[in-house]
């Protein structure tokens, strides 16, 4: 595992305080039950902005700190431990990421500092099915003059309704299913032509359809190099990856932490039932998982910060082993809560069902672990 440096330990710590006092689980059964649509709190995300955690990846030329992707990840992981919803992961992780690695000068200029001060929401709009295919993009953006127009729709968009910023995944090129002829886009969320539609995720967060009828944009608007997008899209994958394996780690060390003292407390036959040997091998069958998924976790995001070049093999494959890990991680996890605090965890006045629902939302989000178990056995030419 990673040895933290004493700025990074401060980081996490500080995430630590702000999550359990100002984003507790409770904050998100408010969001859910007061059914306003939001997929996160804005009072929040705006806190998030003075503390600088918008910023963490962002150069400091852009009104970031640079702190790097292993200091977001620590981010990451606190809010997944109390399941916090923000746009973090799509704005502060993906977009920004997205910006630095294809965005000229003045479309970094023009978002960088809006996003590193919490002022703008971006996100990457680029599954088009219920699973993780981008190579499958069908949306198409046809040449028009010196701009583009884009029709077609893209679904399960994080924080879609919200965003200021669409960084659209379209096709120049080439068929669905080739890597070859996609372009990313920059569009405003409000454009003339967009239609952005609430989709209410099981785990209370909130997504979007978003649909493109003839939406017009510039040839400024195009993020990277037409018909060449992959080369940008694929490292931007790798760190939605890394970063959601991150919170997904931190939420099942909730999930444990809370089992654990359940465990150390709840008597049964007249015997605290931690004391079950039954129990205790699970126990340390999840400890032992939680522990290897956050080395694969810390070297994934250690890579990134490693490499000054838009990625390699080894980012790569570290990135889809973090995700398989962890979405393994968070299936027991979810699992072993309910199952282990009996009655109590079936019922939605525990946060067991929380977790359980967070759980498979993340799962799924990117690719599961299957597809990122095949990934990696074809990166590393298994």
């Amino acid at each position: 595992m990673a040895v933290l440096t004493e700025e990074q330990t401060m980081l996490r710590d500080a995430a630590k305080g702000w999550t359990s006092e100002s984003a507790p689980v409770g904050a998100l059964r408010k969001l859910r039950d007061g059914k306003s649509k939001q997929s996160f709190d804005p009072a929040a995300w705006a806190e998030m902005g003075e503390m600088g955690w918008a910023g963490v990846i962002v150069p400091e030329d852009y009104d970031g700190s640079a702190f790097g992707y292993l200091g977001l990840g620590l981010i990451l992981e606190e809010t997944g431990r109390t399941l916090t919803a923000s746009p973090l992961l799509s704005t502060a992780m993906i977009a920004a990421s997205a910006l630095q690695l294809g965005g000229s000068d003045d479309q970094k200029s023009a978002w960088l500092p809006r996003i590193a001060t919490g002022g703008a929401v971006a996100t990457l709009a680029v599954d088009e099915g219920s699973h993780h295919a981008p190579a499958r993009t069908a949306l198409t953006a046809t040449k028009s003059g010196s701009g583009y127009v884009l029709n077609g729709t893209k679904t399960f968009v994080l924080d879609g309704e919200a965003a200021d910023l669409l960084i659209v995944v379209a096709r120049t090129g080439g068929a669905p299913g080739s890597t070859d002829g996609l372009t990313l886009f920059l569009v405003a969320g409000d454009a003339p032509g967009v239609a952005r539609t609430h989709l209410s995720l099981l785990d209370s967060r909130g997504a979007a359809r978003i649909a493109f009828d003839g939406v017009e944009v510039g040839a400024d608007a195009v993020l990277g190099e037409v018909d060449k997008g992959w080369a940008v899209l694929e490292p931007v994958l790798d760190r939605a990856y890394a970063g959601l394996a991150a919170e997904m780690l931190g939420s099942a060390s909730a999930a444990f932490d809370v089992t654990l003292d359940y465990l150390k407390t709840r008597t049964q036959f007249g015997q605290v039932i931690g004391t079950f040997q039954a129990l205790q091998h699970r126990a340390a069958k999840w400890f032992t998982d939680l522990e290897t998924t956050r080395s694969c976790v810390e070297a994934a995001l250690e890579a990134l910060d490693a490499q000054n070049t838009k990625g390699g093999a080894d980012s790569r494959a570290l990135a889809s082993l973090a995700k398989a890990k962890a979405s393994d991680l968070v299936h027991l996890a979810s699992n072993e809560m309910v199952q282990m605090h009996g009655g109590i965890g079936m019922t939605d006045a525990h946060d067991a069902g929380l977790y359980m629902k967070r759980a498979r939302v993340t799962e799924a989000l990117f690719g599961g672990a299957s597809f990122h178990r095949d990934r990696y056995a074809r990166l590393m030419g298994f």
